[in-house]
């Protein structure tokens, strides 16, 4: 079995979630005077707003906003922590429910009730020190490439126990949870589901998993673009986890050219998980009157009303109304996993620690 993440490499990563240390040669300091005139927005490699709508932030405050991309979620908090003595930006965007615990045990964001609270669905707003405020919230899910199994002489599985048989074998790609919040977000689904013991826990579904050669990506990037058949073409995994609107990505990026997505959802119990997206101001930021208008902005309508067509998500803001895209083919799941923030602080390291020792390790 093949494995894109070295044990190292993930020992150090979850070491480094718990330590305070220098910034990542890759990723220096900033030190953004206000009056630099710049903001600095961290955010995961899938972060993507309108030309447009960023460009009405910048000309009514005069400022430029630097987007800067540090990896999935996952690595983008850790860098986050790591360079918390000295902050490498003013605003981070993308830490989501999977992570929000460990963000605010690391003591790096500053409080800020953004007026706009008031009106979001009170199951959105997870933090109540108000450090992380809801941005969009989406759907992981698996997704199937239609051709490859009507080539295959296959049909989607119905359940999570399906991908254990020889039938899948090889056939499906994840995310490491510990550098991927999708990732992360399918392990504690199938954690909801299957539970912890004594039968048939979630650990006897993650070892029937590797010895029917489940492939590992490091984020949601290389497992649905590189290793995902259905999205590229060109990866050898007919199955992936990623979100329920993937799909109507497909459509809406063929430009014209399709009008049917290619792939498919695998809405199976105990396979889907609600992922919610915050935004914060990072502690020691100089500009955190401007941090706070970019967290007011990021709730707006124009912003808000932006997040399906960049990002293929949800608003926070239900008054949005979504595109014919979605809703013609991104469906939203009728039972997502049921696990609370508080149940995910209290496993999640010990669970993250479990699957590395179960998948990668053996």
């Amino acid at each position: 079995m093949r494995y894109l993440i070295a044990l190292l490499a993930v020992a150090l990563l979850l070491a480094a979630c718990g330590q305070s240390a220098t910034a990542p040669a890759s990723l220096t300091p900033t030190g953004t005077p206000a009056s630099s005139g710049r903001l600095v927005v961290m955010t995961h490699d899938s972060f993507s707003v309108s030309k447009t709508v960023l460009a009405a932030f910048e000309q009514s405050t005069g400022v430029t906003v630097e987007v800067l991309k540090a990896g999935d979620a996952g690595k983008m908090l850790n860098q986050a922590i790591l360079s918390k003595a000295a902050p490498i930006a003013d605003v981070i965007f993308g830490i989501d429910n999977t992570f929000l615990s460990r963000a605010l045990a690391a003591d790096i964001l500053l409080p800020y009730a953004a007026p706009a609270l008031a009106n979001l669905p009170a199951d959105l707003k997870l933090d109540p020190s108000n450090r992380l405020l809801p941005i969009d919230y989406g759907y992981v899910a698996i997704n199937y490439d239609r051709a490859a199994l009507t080539a295959a002489g296959l049909t989607p599985p119905t359940s999570l126990e399906e991908l254990t048989k020889p039938v899948w074998r090889g056939k499906l790609v994840v995310e490491n949870p510990a550098t991927s919040s999708p990732g992360l977000a399918f392990l504690l689904a199938t954690i909801a589901h299957f539970g912890t013991g004594p039968s048939y826990s979630w650990r006897d579904f993650w070892r029937d998993l590797r010895n029917n050669e489940v492939y590992v990506s490091e984020g949601w990037s290389d497992a649905y673009n590189a290793q995902f058949s259905g999205s590229s073409g060109k990866g050898p995994y007919p199955l992936v986890v990623s979100y329920s609107t993937s799909p109507a990505a497909e459509v809406f990026f063929s430009d014209g050219k399709l009008k049917a997505p290619p792939t498919g959802n695998v809405l199976v119990p105990g396979g889907i998980f609600r992922q919610v997206e915050f935004a914060g101001i990072l502690k020691g930021t100089n500009n955190e009157e401007l941090a706070r208008r970019f967290i007011d902005f990021m709730l707006q309508p124009a912003f808000q009303a932006d997040i399906p067509l960049q990002m293929f998500v949800y608003p926070v803001d239900a008054t949005v109304a979504l595109p014919q895209v979605f809703t013609n083919f991104a469906t939203v799941p009728a039972q997502p996993a049921g696990m609370t923030a508080a149940q995910i602080e209290q496993g999640r390291e010990a669970w993250i620690t479990q699957w590395t020792k179960l998948v990668l390790q053996q």
